[in-house]
């Protein structure tokens, strides 16, 4: 009995630690409803995005456009795009046209000249190294929703 006592108290000290700094989990139903929740959030370029966590060289987002984005360059960081709904087009590669600096180690144009073309789709993962253009462009009355994870390196 006085076993059991100890393992039961041993136990309830294990869960009241919780999960361990760094961990996040996110539910894939949670991660599709941000197609609903970002939608009347939209910027006038046709975006929006949700901060979710951030540890250390990493962090997590969230975004949602409905129209394309400006091309990018990001000096020290790389993206990791997991499509959640909808559909797009990325070009990555290639190089800006006429740059502007918009915050340290970062870039931003209307277009990229030269690149390469890929399809996304619900499901579909991507990296995108840091130091590589890259811009998401969006056909009329489509949609798309990605969650993002930015590795500083």
């Amino acid at each position: 009995m006085k076993l059991l006592a100890i393992a039961l108290a041993l136990s309830a000290f294990a869960m009241s630690a919780g999960d361990p700094q760094g961990f996040y989990m996110w539910k894939d139903a949670e991660l599709k409803g941000f197609a609903k929740t970002l939608a009347p959030k939209m910027s006038a370029q046709k975006v929006a995005t949700q901060n979710l966590a951030a540890n250390g060289n990493y962090s997590f987002m969230v975004a949602h456009r409905e129209g394309s984005g400006e091309a990018e360059f990001h000096a020290v960081q790389a993206d990791i795009f997991v499509v959640q709904s909808g559909e797009a087009t990325i070009t990555i590669g290639g190089e800006l046209v006429d740059a502007k600096t918009t915050a340290p180690n970062e870039m931003r144009a209307a277009s990229i000249k030269g690149g390469s073309e890929k399809k996304l789709a619900a499901g579909d993962a991507i990296t995108i190294p840091a130091k590589v253009a890259h811009q998401m462009k969006l056909a009329p009355g489509k949609e798309i929703t990605y969650f993002v994870v930015k590795v500083t390196q």
